[in-house]
């Protein structure tokens, strides 16, 4: 099984951005210990703060990966290109979110994303990437 996880803008900067929202663990630690822990499976990590790199990247393996787990932080609220990437490609979708988006401010209650996605994971911190990979398996 072939996944991966793409994280979009600020993402880079977990661990010291807001931790009390987003934690002080890096993703690049958490990513290791998603690897460590799911050894039988092909798993890839993408970041980029630029919305094309994001769409471009879905567009690449978007039609011979299992699964993408899509975190496209504030262009999630915003991005109808990211959304139609989505729409456009054969390989599920699923939307994760570190913090409960509808606890925050009203703008991040929309989301572009959703309805192109098989399934969405918010507010469970990091441990939303582990479950959306569960969810593959």
């Amino acid at each position: 099984m072939r996944l991966i996880i793409i994280n979009g803008p600020n993402l880079n900067l977990l661990g010291k951005r807001e931790p009390e929202i987003y934690g002080s663990q890096t993703f690049e630690d958490y990513f290791k210990i998603l690897q460590n822990r799911f050894p039988d499976i092909h798993l890839e990590y993408y970041q980029s703060n630029i919305e094309g790199e994001l769409i471009s990247k879905i567009q690449e393996k978007g039609f011979d990966f299992d699964g993408i787990i899509l975190n496209a932080g504030a262009y999630t609220h915003t991005s109808i290109g990211i959304g139609d990437a989505i729409k456009a490609v054969t390989t599920p979708v699923i939307e994760v979110h570190i913090s409960n988006t509808f606890s925050r401010e009203s703008f991040r209650h929309q989301s572009y994303i959703s309805p192109n996605a098989k399934g969405v994971i918010i507010g469970f911190g990091l441990q939303s990437y582990d479950l959306a990979l569960q969810s593959f398996l």
